[in-house]
């Protein structure tokens, strides 16, 4: 890490008005550079945390004059590093993160450092709820601008899909609003490639009523019962409620025990509906079953003992064309148990399948938003941690292995059914430069380059999936 020129330190310093800066040699610098994976942890030149927009313009400008690496920091949450700089500027966001709530209009405001639980908390205070991220303490502004899932979406669609506006810091220093009606053209492109832009700010959703609880909770299964399983999920989106969503996830049980195939389970209605939604899963004789009415706001913290901060952590995303096979979902279980029983470092890592209603999703055309990934396909994750940072490249590498055999079944099976092969594929759960997952901006590439130009024409924002600069089309894809 190369330090930065102490006068020109002192330069930002006099045209900060507000903000904390923390320099190497600063009490409280290495705090500042924790991320929710170590794996993301770089040594930055400087770190600025800011708390209003004129602070976060100056600083980009600064970045610029200087010919530094500029990321910026939200949640921290990407394990690629995308939220860190080895030597050069962060603008962190930490200090940003109030949320405001228009009862009358149910529209929720979050400042760009904020987390999903601050969104679903303050929402719920009022009885409403945004869609949001599955794990609350992931930040607001990674998961917006790459799309949103969240277990409204069946109902209500993506985050980018109920975002009304938003606030930008652009490179050039000038501060806009980006709504339906200002700055269309940075309106469109914000709603699934917004990393690319400039700093958001804040971002204002529309919320919606969600004074009832939820029926929600884990399902634990031995492993013979994972076809069982696999046939119930199916069928889940065969016949499709909005109001119902899951996740299948295949991990160890606590402290490294026996394999265990988990369904976490999501029903927006009465208990007694959702008993009937989840009766072929119970049937099955869980050997863990927390199903029960819980507060919406509650649900977003069921991942949260899996998804602790620390460690080293990669994610590697996976998509498939449902229905599902069991069988090959057992080999891809099979082989994955092999692999974290046998290194007792990986014992906490897991896949994760989402089984999500995309009615609502794809009922919004492709060219409406930046987001190229509006098709049945569904998403998940291999998600690996561990501690031996002299492994990582080796175990990214394995990880890789397991994602291309899901890339595989994913043509074989769009293939089959007369669809793309080369299916967009969702952004957020895409590392940048992942050779499997290569096909994110699809048709609205272009369009976004065209937008790129104009925002960001020296491309001062390039963390995280950036938008190719200077070749053709087809050579971009």
């Amino acid at each position: 890490m190369s330090q930065i020129n102490s006068a020109a330190i002192e330069a930002l310093r006099s045209r900060l008005k507000n903000a904390t800066i923390y320099t190497p040699d600063s009490e409280g610098y290495k705090k500042s550079l924790i991320r929710w994976s170590d794996t993301g942890t770089k040594y930055a030149g400087i770190v600025v945390q800011p708390v209003d927009a004129a602070d976060i313009s100056a600083a980009l400008l600064w970045a610029q004059e200087n010919s530094l690496d500029l990321a910026v920091k939200g949640g921290g949450h990407s394990t690629a590093g995308t939220s860190s700089s080895d030597g050069g500027l962060v603008i962190d966001l930490s200090r940003m993160n109030q949320v405001t709530v228009d009862v009358a209009k149910k529209i929720i405001t979050a400042q760009g450092g904020a987390t999903w639980k601050e969104v679903d908390e303050a929402g719920a205070v009022h009885g409403l709820a945004a869609v949001g991220g599955t794990v609350n303490h992931t930040g607001v502004g990674g998961l917006t601008l790459g799309g949103g899932y969240g277990w409204l979406s069946g109902q209500y669609g993506l985050t980018i899909d109920n975002l009304l506006s938003a606030t930008v810091v652009l490179a050039d220093g000038n501060i806009v609003t980006a709504s339906a009606t200002e700055n269309t053209d940075l309106f469109w492109g914000l709603r699934g490639a917004g990393y690319n832009f400039g700093v958001v700010v804040d971002f204002t959703y529309q919320a919606y009523e969600q004074k009832d609880p939820v029926f929600s909770g884990i399902l634990g299964y031995t492993p013979d019962k994972l076809e069982e399983i696999m046939d119930a999920l199916n069928e889940s989106l065969a016949n499709p409620d909005a109001r119902f969503g899951a996740m299948c996830i295949f991990a160890l049980g606590p402290e490294g025990a026996e394999p265990m195939v988990l369904v976490l389970g999501f029903f927006n209605g009465s208990h007694e509906e959702g008993e009937e939604k989840f009766a072929s899963f119970t049937a099955l004789k869980p050997v863990l079953n927390t199903l029960d009415m819980i507060p919406y706001s509650m649900v977003n913290t069921l991942q949260n003992p899996q998804a602790t901060y620390g460690d080293r952590k990669s994610f590697k995303g996976i998509f498939y064309e449902p229905p599902l096979d069991p069988k090959f979902a057992r080999t891809i279980f099979n082989d994955f148990m092999a692999k974290i029983q046998a290194e007792e470092d990986l014992t906490n890592s897991a896949i994760i399948l989402e089984f999500t209603d995309m009615r609502k999703i794809c009922e919004v055309p492709l060219t409406a938003t930046a987001l190229a990934s509006r098709n049945p396909t569904q998403n998940g994750i291999i998600y690996l941690r561990w501690t031996d940072p002299s492994r990582d490249l080796e175990h990214r590498a394995w990880a890789r292995g397991i994602q291309a055999k899901w890339k595989v079944e994913l043509d074989a099976r769009t293939k089959h059914q007369g669809g793309e092969s080369n299916v967009p594929q969702y952004i957020n759960y895409a590392e940048p430069g992942d050779s499997v997952v290569n096909n994110i901006y699809g048709g609205n590439l272009e369009r976004l380059q065209g937008i790129k130009a104009k925002y960001d024409p020296t491309n001062v924002f390039h963390k995280m999936q950036p938008i190719p600069m200077g070749a053709s089309v087809d050579e971009k894809q």
